[in-house]
């Protein structure tokens, strides 16, 4: 019978669960976003945990489905516990997911194992793709990060950031004021996509630390501003943030590249799963001439999701009980 590992996440953005087999493969998924209110930017974190609290008994018997087709042994829970490795790092809506994964491994008597929201992004990244085996970059581009990070098998370290706004915060925030729902992403996309304007740049890149570091408030202020002028339409508007994003990610990853020594990077998180922003970043790396081997993740994959949670605990699982360990 096959063995599989289930992950939980429940990130600011989506409650989620998926299970994995000792292959690596994704047998079962399933995801729903938290409802946000039309013209609001997000949920409060006690909002956000109470929609979890609703919303899990739906993504749970959603995988009970699709696992009825997969004849399949539960031998590991895996949650994401809090955001990133930082000491530091906590918030609320981890403790849904982390409590329905005890849960679970308590009624079935399976090790449970906990990783970060950020590690689950970065092993999704790496599915259906050749895995990294050495030491490698990944920038993480969602509502909550914009982070640089140098990846061994030791560990992961934090090379840069932004320093205010992130790039998910970047784009939801103008397609909210464009009347979009929030989250933006893919519908900013789509505006973007019916531009029939040539790129005109208008947003300049605001780096530091020698372009491990970003700023993306003063592009916010500058793109309402344009707006509020009538200097810019939406379509306009749309297509410049992405352009503003292709070429700060472009700068963050020649830098973090150099910094840590290394040709490869992962580019992973919910504005990573944009089509336009991957064209945008590769023609801009193209045209710095970098020899950068980057990696993006598969689209199903790149959101907020629980299938790099239940890859990590299904490599934890293999390790500890099939490497000879307990």
């Amino acid at each position: 019978m096959m063995k599989i590992t289930v992950g939980f996440d429940t990130s600011c953005y989506t409650t989620s669960a998926a299970a994995v087999n000792q292959q690596g493969e994704v047998v079962a998924f399933a995801r729903k976003l938290l409802p946000v209110a039309a013209g609001q930017r997000g949920l409060r974190q006690s909002e956000a945990v109470f929609a979890h609290v609703r919303q899990m008994p739906q993504v749970v018997e959603e995988l009970r489905t699709q696992l009825r087709t997969v004849a399949g042994q539960i031998v590991a829970v895996c949650s994401s516990a809090k955001p990133t490795d930082d000491d530091q790092s906590y918030m609320p809506v981890f403790t849904v997911g982390y409590g329905q994964a005890r849960t679970l491994a308590a009624l079935l008597d399976v090790p449970l194992y906990e990783t970060t929201h950020q590690r689950g992004h970065i092993a999704a990244g790496w599915i259906g793709n050749r895995p990294a085996h050495e030491k490698h970059i990944a920038i993480h581009l969602s509502g909550g990060t914009t982070d640089v990070l140098s990846c061994t098998e030791e560990g992961i370290h934090l090379l840069g950031k932004s320093l205010d706004l992130h790039a998910g915060q970047l784009v939801d925030r103008i397609g909210v004021r464009l009347g979009l729902d929030f989250p933006a992403g893919p519908a900013l996309e789509k505006l973007a996509l019916t531009c029939t304007e040539p790129v005109a740049a208008l947003l300049p890149c605001s780096m530091e630390q020698g372009d491990l570091c970003c700023h993306l408030s003063g592009a916010e202020t500058k793109v309402l501003q344009l707006l509020e002028q009538n200097k810019l339409t939406p379509e306009q508007a749309a297509l410049e943030v992405f352009d503003l994003l292709s070429r700060t990610v472009c700068r963050m990853l020649i830098a973090g590249c150099r910094k840590a020594g290394v040709r490869q990077a992962l580019v992973v998180g919910g504005v990573a799963s944009s089509t336009l922003l991957r064209e945008l970043l590769a023609a801009r790396l193209k045209k710095a001439r970098s020899n950068i081997q980057v990696t993006f993740g598969d689209p199903r994959y790149s959101a907020d999701n629980a299938a790099g949670v239940a890859t990590i605990g299904m490599r934890n699982y293999i390790n500890d009980y099939e490497q000879g360990g307990v």
